[in-house]
């Protein structure tokens, strides 16, 4: 009988011995992948920077993680950020953001801004190439002037002229697609702030992004319904894929004829999807074009709605004149609740965060956008579930940036194979915690965020000198 026992328990130990260990394993957590509907208690491998172990009993590993309670789901994918640094990218790792992604502006130097982030950067990183900065870099009476290389391009001198001839154009066309051959993800357009480009020249950039076979991701002219049917019209006439910014402050009071017109262009084989924020809030530059003649009018608010990001002072006429002059960030509150609600209900609005480079007075969304909504739109207010939630902040962005990105698809998933871009947070108390006053502060609720299968927030804390972000790249070839 203590020799059986012996034996037994040497069995034992030999095949323990024998079973695969990883270099990470989560143990105990409710797995929820919305590509495969899995939503179970599970135990996830990590190796090598890969998933490779979904197992329906614990696994062994270097550094083990209990997630208990907590729901394990790919890491969120955000598509519309403009903090391209690591100060910025900490408060969204704190958020479950695992790629921050600057595709609305897009940057005129891709290539530059891959290699100042190489082995340094939190998060994965990618941006589109900016028309907006391109077209003034094209005109010829700009020749030799530099070109910002970040969101502040959007309130450069430039901004009224136009286009004047073909080699203008030609000279915009071949530093777009040059940006394209860097890795660029698309096509960054924003009508809004070059109220010199005319629509003949945006149906022109459609037009190349079609024949190149990448998307336009744009931030849509005016407020309302103008601008949103200018951009499906275009991507109909053209056949380019197209992405609307922030739906919820593009269509403020029409959100619900706007959502409409989305879904019937869908439903017609357009290739259109569009993204909002949480927040009734939007944010952007005082000296850009959006606050030209008729702003009040156009966005149905006035002085005391703008907020100076600096101090936190709420604007009169004399001192939004005094920071115009100078420039700098403003904070408009300028949307209702219902329209906000109508945006995170919808299944097909992909999260998103707009988030501003980080500043102390920023707006909150850099920090919260993402715990905002499962805090607040699924668990409190039961908008949506957690599972379609979840969808729309990994698995739609995934797919939205398959075409131009197929790496993509090893993203915004948990399954064996899956790059381990993963997120650990307790759906009980995730919670935004920044505010109009604050700027954005850490979440709550999200413990652990793995990048590449490297910790970034480890037990509610920042790892310090981890970088694993990688660049996510387009595969755009010449044609």
């Amino acid at each position: 009988m203590v020799r059986l026992a012996l034996v037994l328990f040497l069995t034992v130990a030999f095949h323990q011995a024998q079973s695969p260990t990883y270099d990470l394993a989560i143990n105990n957590g409710r797995v929820i992948d919305p590509a495969s509907g899995l939503d179970a208690i599970r135990h996830i491998g990590v190796q090598g920077g890969k998933i490779t172990a979904i197992s329906v009993t614990p696994l062994r590993a270097g550094r083990l993680i209990d997630a208990k309670g907590h729901v394990v789901s790919p890491g969120f994918i955000d598509l519309h950020s403009h903090g391209i640094d690591n100060a910025s990218n900490e408060y969204q790792a704190h958020d479950g953001v695992t790629s921050a992604l600057e595709l609305e502006a897009g940057l005129p130097a891709i290539q530059t801004y891959f290699d100042s982030r190489r082995g340094k950067a939190i998060l994965n990183h990618g941006a589109t190439v900016s028309h907006t900065a391109l077209r003034v870099a094209a005109m010829k009476k700009n020749a030799g002037v530099a070109i910002t290389n970040s969101v502040a391009a959007v309130a450069q001198p430039g901004r009224n002229d136009r286009l004047e001839d073909e080699e203008e154009f030609s000279r915009l066309a071949y530093l777009m697609e040059q940006g394209l051959q860097q890795g660029g993800l698309g096509i960054g357009a924003l009508p809004a702030y070059v109220p010199g480009a005319t629509r003949a020249e945006f149906y022109r950039v459609y037009q190349m992004a079609a024949r190149w076979g990448v998307p336009v991701y744009t931030h849509v002219r005016g407020r309302g319904e103008e601008g949103i049917q200018e951009a499906i019209a275009n991507a109909a006439g053209s056949g380019a894929s197209l992405h609307i910014v922030h739906l919820n402050s593009s269509s403020r009071g029409a959100i619900p004829l706007m959502l409409d017109m989305i879904a019937g262009a869908r439903k017609r084989g357009i290739d259109v999807t569009t993204e909002a924020y949480p927040y009734t809030a939007g944010s952007t530059f005082i000296e850009s074009a959006i606050f030209d003649d008729g702003w009040q009018q156009s966005m149905q608010i006035s002085y005391n709605d703008l907020q100076w990001q600096a101090t936190g002072e709420r604007l009169t006429k004399e001192t939004f004149d005094k920071y115009r002059k100078v420039g700098g960030i403003v904070i408009q509150h300028a949307m209702r609740p219902e329209w906000i609600k109508m945006a995170m209900s919808s299944p097909f609005v992909i999260v998103a965060s707009d988030t501003m480079p980080y500043a102390k007075g920023a707006h909150p969304r850099g920090g919260g956008t993402f715990s905002k909504v499962l805090g607040e739109f699924v668990r409190e207010m039961k908008v949506t579930s957690l599972i379609e939630a979840l969808r729309r902040m990994t698995l739609l962005p995934a797919q939205r940036l398959e075409p131009i990105a197929p790496g993509m698809k090893n993203k915004g998933r948990i399954r064996i194979g899956a790059d381990a871009d993963i997120t650990v947070f307790d759906p009980e108390t995730v919670k935004d915690t920044g505010t109009y006053e604050t700027g954005p502060q850490f979440s709550r609720g999200i413990p652990y965020v793995i990048v590449n299968g490297v910790l970034v927030v480890d037990q509610g804390k920042t790892v310090a000198n981890a970088f694993p972000g990688q660049a996510i790249r387009g595969n755009y070839q010449a044609k």
